[in-house]
């Protein structure tokens, strides 16, 4: 279980007891930045992620949803039925040696078990704990269970996104879920270095609307200056112009006009006479003003050309423009093939499993891929024999009374 040492976050020790998305998100990623991870679940189904699909992947170890593949690479897996007292022992005994836990259990759904903050950092002063939740651990709607989808709803992104005489629609990915892990792991490393500091462990209470509310940016600023909830603008931008996707002559393209500077060099191009010289669109300020005015002008002038036409001629002069991938063209993008966010994981028998890099690219400690995602409680009995020195028939014992989930060597 040695990590290599070059790694960031080589020899922090992180207990997960999260499931789904949200935690686990987080902490893939304090794995991919070299933190063991023991990820607890229950003997029989595990993560319920697991059960996802299809698609499914067929590893060495068992067939898993591709769901479960996204967020549980570089984790060690240990089954544990913690509704048992002889589990709940087990968990207390890996926290104490941890320094992280992270769970997404339901406001105190860990504290029947004794398995939460104040119960563990009694053996352990210095474990910095994680706890996400729908809506935080106080508040009127803190006993709720939350979900993405719920989330992105309540939290105001489904009502920017979508056309504007359309439905309001939410993000295809789980956004909201997404975020969560990416504030859990930055929290999670900024207590580990308040810890360095100071030597204390604390509490993270950290909430699925209160990100998305965060994550609403410019959004957000833009109802708190105004009082004004904004609008869905479909493909458009609702501070820049033009900025959207137009139709071309036999296709569809983004155009991101980003500053005046650009917009004037768009107006140079072959057919936009039509905008030249015209004072009303010279700002960008002047342009969202116009709005109504200036996109059908542009509309009229990009159908006029393919799309290949339109990404030739505006990128020799540095407008940003872009096609519109699907996800198979995304990754056949040769950008992304050189950054290589497409990668697989091969064992010893020359099966491989496909991945998607970490974006994250370190110049001294880079990201670590030593693992697949494992199969439910691949990892119990080594994690229980080295962590904990349980025996043998120790093991045995509890795999009898149901507790763990682990085949048992002699």
């Amino acid at each position: 279980m040695q990590q290599n040492q070059t790694s960031a976050l080589a020899g922090i020790k992180v207990l997960d007891l999260s499931r789904v998305l949200a935690g686990p998100w987080a902490t893939q990623m304090l794995a991919d930045f070299g933190a063991e991870v023991i990820k607890i679940e229950p003997p029989g189904k595990g993560d319920d992620t697991r059960g996802w699909g299809p698609p499914f992947i067929q590893g060495q170890q068992g067939c898993d949803a591709a769901y479960f593949h996204t967020a549980n690479r570089n984790k060690h897996s240990v089954a544990i039925d913690f509704s048992k007292p002889e589990g709940q022992a087990l968990i207390h005994r890996l926290a104490a040696q941890s320094d992280v836990v992270v769970e997404n259990f339901k406001v105190g759904g860990l504290a029947k078990y004794g398995l939460d903050y104040n119960s563990l950092k009694i053996s352990n002063p210095g474990l910095i704990y994680c706890s996400i939740t729908g809506f935080g651990q106080q508040g009127p709607m803190a006993s709720q269970p939350g979900y993405d989808f719920m989330i992105q709803a309540m939290g105001g992104l489904m009502s920017v996104t979508g056309e504007p005489d359309g439905s309001p629609m939410k993000v295809g990915v789980a956004l909201a879920d997404i975020l969560t892990g990416l504030y859990a792991c930055n929290a999670i490393q900024a207590a580990l270095l308040y810890r360095h500091s100071t030597g204390l462990g604390q509490y993270i209470d950290l909430a699925l609307l209160d990100v998305q509310i965060a994550c609403l940016a410019n959004q957000a600023m833009n109802y708190l200056t105004t009082g004004q909830s904004p609008n869905r603008f479909g493909n458009a931008h609702p501070n820049i112009v033009p900025y959207q996707s137009f139709a071309t002559a036999d296709g569809h393209i983004i155009l991101a006009v980003g500053n005046d500077q650009q917009f004037a060099r768009f107006c140079s191009l072959p057919g936009c006479e039509a905008l030249l010289g015209q004072p009303q669109y010279l700002t960008n300020a002047q342009r969202v003003q116009h709005r109504e005015t200036l996109v059908p002008l542009v509309a009229d002038i990009l159908r006029q050309q393919s799309s290949q036409w339109w990404l030739t001629n505006l990128e020799a002069l540095s407008i940003p423009c872009s096609p519109i991938n699907n996800v198979g063209e995304a990754f056949a993008n040769p950008q992304v093939q050189h950054r290589q966010m497409q990668r697989q994981f091969s064992d010893k028998d020359g099966h491989t499993q496909p991945f998607v890099g970490n974006p994250i690219q370190f110049s001294q400690s880079p990201v670590q891929y030593h693992s697949p995602p494992p199969a439910l409680g691949q990892h119990s009995e080594q994690i229980l024999r080295q962590r904990l020195g349980l025996t043998g028939e120790e093991l045995t014992h509890l795999v009898h009374l149901g507790v763990i989930n682990a085949p048992v060597s002699d």
